[in-house]
């Protein structure tokens, strides 16, 4: 996997982002802000214009710079929460113009970290970490247990979705959520599940193969 992957798989984010927008923005009205949506949308076509204008040449490189888009453009705390995670990632990756599975993982590892230090969350506490906690554990075995890419993503995948999925029954206890108290059970959090998205995009650029 090199920097056109990566490349490929921003640009994918961005096209899932725009389509599910509406969606994500539904999710965080009935327990947040309304514009998760919103400002991923923008977020990510601002990373698409940044990407374009610099070329970056190292997957690394092109993490570094969606991370530090998101930030500078994102409202609320999911510009923060993203960037940080594509900036971990690109930490992890360094200079290396190729990526294979377990640096991947190592990658996907350091992102949730990140997610997790800046959010103060846990699993259980309905955020984003509920779908990339899971997901990232279920890369990584997969990866450690042999399987090839089709398979690994697939456990990551699936293993996001039910996270997501898994949010809908919790009470949140973070982030403006946390304010409605049980009010907030009976909702799918809108981190989790645009979380799940972006992974489901970095599956489907992998499926597709060399363009």
């Amino acid at each position: 996997m090199d920097a056109e992957f990566f490349r490929a798989w921003i640009a994918e984010i961005a096209a899932v982002v725009q389509d599910q927008r509406d969606h994500l923005t539904q999710l965080d009205a009935a327990i947040g802000d309304a514009d998760h949506g919103t400002n991923l949308a923008r977020g990510f076509t601002a990373v698409q214009t940044a990407l374009g204008d610099a070329s970056p040449a190292t997957p690394g490189a092109v993490l570094q710079l969606t991370g530090r888009t998101l930030i500078s453009t994102v409202g609320g705390a999911s510009g923060p929460l993203y960037g940080t995670a594509f900036r971990r990632a690109a930490k992890a990756l360094g200079d290396s113009p190729g990526v294979d599975l377990a640096a991947l993982a190592g990658a996907l590892a350091a992102a949730l970290d990140g997610v997790r230090q800046l959010g103060a969350a846990g699993e259980g506490e309905k955020t984003m970490v509920d779908a990339l906690a899971p997901a990232v554990a279920a890369f990584a075995k997969a990866v450690g247990d042999g399987a090839d890419s089709t398979t690994a993503l697939a456990a990551l995948t699936g293993a996001a979705d039910a996270g997501a999925q898994a949010t809908i029954g919790m009470q949140a206890t973070k982030g403006r959520a946390s304010y409605l108290g049980p009010r907030s059970v009976g909702h799918e959090d809108p981190g989790a599940a645009s979380s799940a998205l972006i992974l489901h995009a970095l599956r489907d650029v992998a499926a597709r193969g060399p363009a």
